[in-house]
């Protein structure tokens, strides 16, 4: 019997519930975390997207498929073309003007977590790059559904995030996760045991990473290599 995402994150089990659980997402869920936090998250958030759209390039770059060719054209595409002007709209609504994005230094938490996943992608293979980026597309996922489960979410107008904890537990997004996680599944089936071990250790360091990222926004870190 092959291995599964799920293995993945029982060899991380600590990490991945300090993340799923972390308090900026605790606070997000029940309304008490301070706007500046989410507003600082949501700057880096925006970079953070530019990379992921980097990512797919060079996932395509990286595919050994057809198949494996088109789903990164489409994850690019969809980044590009529509994930990218959502989140600038978004943005707006929190009074982030598109100038001040664009004028974004980048935080060490999001050099660091986005240099890794690509690291590791150029370094690799397009298993290992599609680990790295797991935290991202099928955590966020499961974050929404994890705050949904808590009885101290708040929902509707009682919460001004809201509107984030809905992204996340859309049908569309929810249904990217569910393709990401046939595709890691399909490919973790027939990894060797050492070749698993590596695998967990991308995942575990990607988790970390986006802990850190979490702690950022919690701590308002906006430390760049200019200061």
């Amino acid at each position: 019997m092959g291995y599964r995402f799920t293995d993945l994150t029982t060899a991380c089990q600590d990490d991945w519930r300090a993340y799923i659980e972390h308090d900026f997402v605790r606070q997000l869920g029940n309304a008490t975390l301070p706007e500046a936090s989410f507003r600082h998250y949501l700057k880096q958030d925006y970079l953070f997207l530019i990379h992921f759209a980097r990512a797919y390039a060079l996932a395509a770059y990286k595919s050994p498929t057809l198949a494996d060719l088109r789903q990164a054209h489409e994850g690019l595409k969809a980044i590009v073309d529509v994930e990218l002007g959502l989140h600038v709209g978004f943005c707006q609504e929190w009074g982030i003007s598109e100038q001040e994005l664009e004028e974004l230094p980048e935080a060490r938490a999001t050099l660091a977590y986005t240099r890794y996943v690509l690291d590791t992608g150029n370094r690799g293979d397009l298993l290992d790059l599609h680990v790295a980026l797991a935290p991202c597309l099928v955590g966020y996922g499961e974050i929404a559904n994890w705050l949904n489960d808590q009885p101290s979410t708040l929902r509707g107008s009682q919460n001004p995030y809201d509107a984030w904890i809905a992204m996340y537990e859309g049908e569309e997004f929810q249904a990217a996760m569910q393709t990401e996680l046939e595709w890691l599944n399909a490919r973790l089936a027939d990894v060797t045991p050492a070749r698993f071990a590596e695998l967990s250790k991308i995942f575990r360091d990607a988790t970390r990473l986006e802990i850190d990222f979490w702690q950022m926004g919690l701590e308002l870190i906006d430390e760049d290599l200019t200061h």
